[in-house]
């Protein structure tokens, strides 16, 4: 049952048709994993915490830069030069003090990744490398596990939803070339400030559908952007038959 500060906090989303209070419920009781608090990161960690997910987990262990300020917009000028995990934490706990924020000090390696991830329903991917991507997709697979995926660069952005509902696509998919990709490496490009908050804000709401079985899940679809242009795409991709996504999901 929801409190009586729950119904009049998350009101507004209460009352959108086949939402109602049991998808409220659903919210509060699931755990999503974001891992980078970056761009996407910022925006996607505030998007879940204030729509109440129960339990938001963070994996972060960068600091506060002062070119991340033109786009991270978890972070102030105050903060630069600090741990990023701690003033997000600082951050979401004053936004919404019925989730639980948990942190991840660290960057996912394959040492602790399944460790990490098996702890939450649903991950996403809110990294900005390939070894990063290909991690999370392997352990999300392995751990049945639909994670959502999110990338930017310049005017353009990507997401796509992986591992949800057998048969489906996933990362390897969509790029299965990972020694070219890996060897390419970071490559530092400029990116359009709102950007982030395009792509992260569909990443949410397609986990916000998951969660609530709300909606149509974009699943198996890679969505493109381009915010010069306006133009939009989507693109289906070919799927795999798995196990792909945990009971508490499914049912």
């Amino acid at each position: 049952m929801l409190s009586k500060d729950e119904l009049e906090r998350y009101q507004r989303q209460i009352v959108l048709p086949g939402f109602g209070q049991e998808g409220q419920e659903k919210l509060l009781h699931s755990s999503v994993l974001v891992v980078g608090v970056g761009g996407l990161g910022s925006v996607a960690a505030l998007y879940l915490t204030a729509a109440g997910i129960g339990t938001v987990g963070l994996v972060e262990n960068d600091t506060v830069s002062l070119h991340n300020l033109q786009r991270q917009v978890l972070y102030r000028e105050d903060e630069v030069g600090k741990p990023k995990i701690e003033c997000a934490v600082k951050t979401l706990q004053r936004l919404n003090g019925n989730v639980d924020i948990v942190a991840h000090p660290c960057f996912l390696v394959p040492e602790n990744a399944r460790e990490i991830i098996d702890g939450y329903d649903l991950v996403l991917d809110c990294t900005d490398n390939f070894t990063a991507r290909y991690l999370i997709n392997d352990t999300c697979l392995e751990l049945h596990k639909p994670f959502i995926y999110g990338s930017i660069g310049d005017t353009v952005g990507q997401m796509a939803v992986f591992n949800y509902l057998p048969p489906c696509s996933n990362y390897r998919i969509l790029y299965p070339n990972e020694k070219e990709l890996v060897a390419r490496g970071n490559v530092n490009k400029g990116v359009m400030g709102v950007l982030p908050s395009v792509i992260a804000s569909l990443q949410v709401n397609e986990a916000v559908k998951i969660i609530t079985k709300n909606g149509k899940v974009m699943k198996d679809t890679l969505f493109t952007i381009d915010l010069a242009t306006l133009e939009t795409r989507q693109f289906r991709l070919p799927v795999v038959k798995s196990t792909a996504s945990p009971a508490s999901l499914q049912s």
